[in-house]
């Protein structure tokens, strides 16, 4: 059986912050994997507070957990906290948000790649700030030659996870919300398992 080694980077929604169970989606997914028998070597490398410009800056993480005799993969989540305002600024404006992401999506070159959307939060303006990332971000992607797995057209539809979030910290769901981003993940047809 291959040893497959995906690396999930990204902030506190790979962290999978706000999850009683500690699995968040991330988890999930690749409990799934190996119920289905995958031979799955999972590395959550989220960091909360993660803007797209930290997880550049910390990239070499991935290395040292590849192996050149395993089937090595990448996911790369972030966004959210890039349109986050800090005394009335934005934490990363979206020109340099989407440099980043063109120079994030070519180093996932070295790998199996995979993007997952940024989610929405409790925040209407926050809301149009990642959903017009998000679309970007799926045009970068599919230039670059890799699947991308929208969340936010789908959650923001989703009352049972928006009120999940509000009765939360306004942006983390709970197990249930995690379980529902990771049901929108395998429902894609993008997901490797």
């Amino acid at each position: 059986m291959t040893d497959t080694r995906i690396c999930f980077i990204g902030d506190s929604f790979v962290n999978g912050t706000g999850d009683e169970t500690m699995l968040g989606w991330a988890g999930r997914l690749c409990a799934d994997a190996r119920q289905k028998g995958h031979d799955i070597t999972y590395y959550n490398l989220g960091i909360r507070r993660n803007t797209s410009t930290d997880i550049l800056q910390r990239w070499h993480e991935i290395a040292l957990r590849q192996h050149p005799d395993c089937d090595n993969r990448i996911v790369l989540s972030c966004g959210v906290n890039d349109t986050t305002l800090e005394n009335d600024l934005l934490r990363v404006e979206f020109e340099t948000s989407l440099q980043n992401m063109r120079d994030l999506f070519a180093r996932m070159q070295s790998a199996l790649g995979l993007v997952i959307g940024p989610p929405p939060v409790d925040d209407d303006r926050q809301n149009q700030r990642i959903q017009t990332l998000s679309n970007a971000m799926q045009i970068e992607a599919e230039k670059a030659g890799l699947p991308f797995i929208p969340l936010f057209d789908g959650l923001i539809q989703d009352k049972a996870y928006l009120a999940e979030i509000a009765q939360n910290d306004g942006a983390h769901p709970t197990s249930s919300g995690y379980q529902t981003i990771t049901r929108i993940i395998l429902n894609s047809g993008k997901w490797w398992f």
